[in-house]
């Protein structure tokens, strides 16, 4: 089942980044559980935000996160997908496929002329899940840490 997060899931959500952290990933040098669960609680119930939710007898399966940016002169509403991450025990059962879903209707229902994401290089396994929902690749992103 997918869902809007409530501010009950916060504590499973912040032990949920662990997903993402796990090789290939990595922990963000200023990575702090306190400060992540202060974020999703201003992010939870905002207006332009969303946190998605799986859950499966009410255990989290997964997440993502949506937040509705910039208004591009020439694309529209951009939605940004932040943060997509399933369970590794529930990984290949159709729970980042419904998260995804979700995601685009959601940006849809928000007004967003597109959906966008990163993802690291090394994230071989989840660029094999982003191109079965055929992406149309429409730039390189570069980034600089400020931190």
């Amino acid at each position: 089942m997918i869902r809007n997060a409530t501010p009950a899931d916060i504590p499973q959500l912040v032990a949920a980044y662990s997903w993402l952290f796990a090789p290939p990933g990595s922990t963000p040098a200023h990575w702090d559980p306190t400060v992540a669960a202060d974020r999703l609680t201003r992010v939870i119930p905002g207006p332009r935000t969303a946190v998605l939710v799986a859950t499966e007898d009410n255990e989290l399966t997964g997440f993502c996160t949506l937040y509705l940016d910039i208004e591009s002169v020439r694309f529209g509403q951009r939605c940004w997908l932040e943060d997509l991450a399933v369970s590794p025990t529930h990984r290949s059962h159709g729970t980042g496929t419904t998260l995804f879903q979700s995601a685009h209707q959601w940006a849809r229902d928000h007004g967003a002329t597109h959906l966008e994401l990163d993802s690291a290089n090394t994230r071989t396994d989840a660029h094999r899940f982003y191109h079965r929902h055929n992406p149309q690749p429409l730039s390189t992103t570069f980034g600089w840490a400020l931190a």
